[in-house]
């Protein structure tokens, strides 16, 4: 019987949670120092632990019929929402030409591509020894930001920036994991989450899409050694705020913990909410007193909804290209109607 771990899904809960949150505060950053910090130390690390936390559950990667079944997974939903949010898109920024190349891969969507891609790499990578592969992996994440031809096309800057933490993900064992969950790991890591925090509010802004690894050097103006020594930086700093992270996710079954397991529904269904959000006028309605506690309020619902069983019953044919969902709503619904029939009847 395969019974679920509450951490992993907890983990994605709060980290999927996160992806939504930032997403909405993203359009107060400019306004308030607060907001930035938050921001920049969420950007930080929720991506990073979510791709960590993947490449953990990669280790099938050689089974047979492993890649028929992530190209499914991945390429299937990501070409599908490429066409849908490219529409929405032309729609809601007021019927404005929009690009339409499923090689360029549209906001969030460079997730999907790129996590398929860290699954190939790691018939190459697992060649090596694992010490010497973690730190070629580094090192051309580091190299790749002085190549101005590598960027956001085919999502290939953020593939070979991020794909470090998912191999680390793949190589961490259980007891790993046990290790970042002992009760005595839990205070230094909320402390230094704190130092990292208050550090970002103290210290003199930064350009935050240095996070998103999706650009050359060149786009920050750094051409020399500046650039990678500033990637590095990061990728230490990135490190000690995902496993802080980790070492304070709950362990036990949580009222969220089954919306971590629909973690892929709500990342691939906020966006539509997000993006209206954006170019709607409800983006002034939000007084600067009010935007962090409205924007959490208004991400847990978008949380809760795109996991509900019947949002899941609606997307389940783009997401996971069947019917189940669906097919189970419908077969329980007949079974109450023909019990009620007969308690009726009696």
């Amino acid at each position: 019987m395969n019974i679920r771990d509450a951490y992993y899904d907890n983990a994605k809960f709060l980290l999927i949670f996160l992806v939504v949150f930032g997403h909405f505060i993203q359009s107060f950053i400019d306004e308030s120092k607060l907001i930035y910090t938050l921001y920049t130390t969420i950007y930080l690390f929720h991506m990073p632990a979510f791709i960590l936390i993947s490449g953990y559950f990669a280790r099938g990667f050689r089974k047979k019929g492993y890649l028929a079944k992530i190209t499914k997974k991945l390429i299937g939903p990501y070409l599908i929402f490429q066409g849908i949010y490219s529409i929405y898109y032309f729609v809601i920024r007021g019927w404005e030409p929009t690009e339409l190349d499923p090689l360029n891969p549209q906001w969030s969507l460079w997730f999907l591509v790129s996590l398929f891609f860290w699954n190939l790499m790691l018939f190459l990578f697992t060649k090596f020894k694992s010490s010497y592969a973690i730190l070629i992996s580094f090192g051309l994440g580091i190299t790749v930001g002085y190549l101005d031809i590598v960027s956001n096309y085919l999502s290939l800057s953020r593939t070979i920036v991020f794909f470090p933490l998912f191999l680390l993900g793949y190589y961490f064992k259980k007891e790993h994991f046990e290790t970042l969950r002992n009760k005595k790991v839990k205070l230094p890591a909320f402390v230094l989450l704190i130092i990292i925090t208050a550090a970002f509010y103290i210290l003199p802004e930064f350009d935050y899409k240095w996070l998103f690894g999706s650009k050359p050097y060149h786009a920050f103006d750094q051409t020399g050694l500046y650039g990678g020594i500033v990637r590095l930086g990061i990728y230490s700093l990135t490190l000690i705020a995902t496993f802080s992270f980790l070492a304070l996710v709950p362990r036990k079954n949580l009222f969220f913990t089954k919306w971590g397991a629909s973690s892929i529904y709500i990342y691939l269904l906020h966006g539509f909410v997000v993006q209206y959000f954006r170019h709607s006028p409800f983006v002034e309605y939000v007084k600067d007193s009010e935007q962090i506690f409205v924007m959490l309020v208004v991400s847990m619902m978008i949380t809760a909804i795109c996991s509900s069983s019947w949002m899941k019953a609606l997307a389940q044919p783009m997401i996971e290209l069947k019917f189940t969902t669906l097919r189970n709503m419908v077969l329980n619904t007949e079974s109450k109607t023909q019990s009620s029939s007969y308690w009726n009847k009696g």
